[in-house]
């Protein structure tokens, strides 16, 4: 069974493959989660471009998007033909072009049907299948609709939801102002949670800080960071020493280093520089120097030809500041 204590949430646009690698030098024990993938684009698309991944990612978890139980079934069976260590399906992201699908946060309000999706996708593979949510949609009242969607998808044998502790108004607020205006209600989950004790209940939305990953956990059974993690990707060099009780705190220079080998690799396979190096802007957030990292990898690794001097060179003022 996988460890779900601290997951770094699936983010379109920035969790691609590169991403995760990066992760995975500062963390060992994160799960890490891909961005979302539509059942349709598994199935009909260029399958070793969107599920390609570095076997050092694992454990990592490939996030479904769609709502026809034959079509998950058969893209999940793909996913786990490429190894991933899990499948998950996405009831929670309120995106425009998500719900002309029909599916996403707007499946909150069709928990039969998630049921019958999420039936389909477990019998079709071995590996582990769970669910992504929100609390509810629009002027649904939440807690009716959250204990309805999961008792009637659990009662299908889903044992691990992921919660996103806010609603999401799919009609009138940007998917940006649906991860910050609707009001987080962690005490709406922890309901949940009391209540339903033998499932495995997974937070997620505006968790910052380590200090709050540690209080969260004594009541839920896992956390996830979403653009706290990505933006400032310093602090999951400290999840294995302070959430596991593993080793010591990696520094932004030794996950550099780790990821050094992977980036000369991509960099021979003719992987642009800036799609690996847009990932670590945020790095030496809040220390000397890293206002110069961020404009030399901003300005310099996208040109063409960019290499690893260019890495270098940003380091540069961080490791003079540093006494290095």
């Amino acid at each position: 069974m996988l460890d779900y204590t601290f997951n770094i949430a699936p983010m379109m646009d920035w969790t691609d493959r590169h991403c995760r690698a990066f992760h995975r030098c500062l963390t060992k024990r994160a799960l890490l989660w891909t961005e979302m993938v539509t059942a349709d684009a598994v199935i009909h698309g260029d399958r070793q471009r969107l599920l390609a991944y570095n076997e050092t990612e694992h454990p990592v978890v490939l996030q479904l998007g769609g709502s026809d139980p034959a079509k998950l079934a058969e893209a999940a069976r793909v996913v786990e033909g490429f190894g991933y260590d899990e499948v998950n399906l996405n009831c929670g992201c309120p995106s425009e072009r998500v719900q002309s699908g029909a599916f996403g946060a707007c499946l909150m309000a069709e928990p039969d049907l998630v049921a019958g999706c999420f039936a389909a996708m477990k019998a079709a593979v071995s590996i582990p299948v769970t669910v992504k949510c929100r609390i509810a949609i629009d002027d649904l009242p939440a807690r009716e609709t959250l204990f309805t969607f999961i008792d009637k998808v659990s009662a299908a044998g889903c044992s691990v939801f992921t919660v996103h502790a806010r609603k999401a108004w799919l009609k009138g607020l940007s998917p940006k102002e649906n991860r910050e205006v609707p009001p987080l209600d962690y005490g709406l989950v922890a309901e949940l949670k009391a209540a339903r004790p033998d499932l495995t209940i997974i937070l997620n939305g505006g968790i910052q800080t380590l200090e709050a990953c540690t209080d969260h956990l004594e009541t839920f059974d896992g956390v996830m960071l979403g653009r706290a993690a990505y933006q400032t990707p310093g602090l999951l060099g400290e999840v294995d020493a302070v959430l596991f009780g593993e080793g010591e705190p990696v520094s932004p220079f030794a996950a550099i280093e780790a990821y050094r080998p992977y980036l000369a690799a991509r960099l021979a396979e003719g992987t642009p520089l800036h799609a690996m190096t847009r990932h670590m802007l945020g790095l030496f957030a809040g220390q000397p120097g890293a206002r110069q990292w961020r404009r030399i990898l901003s300005e310099r690794a996208p040109k063409a030809g960019a290499g690893l001097d260019v890495l270098d060179a940003a380091l540069a003022p961080l490791m003079e500041a540093a006494g290095a």
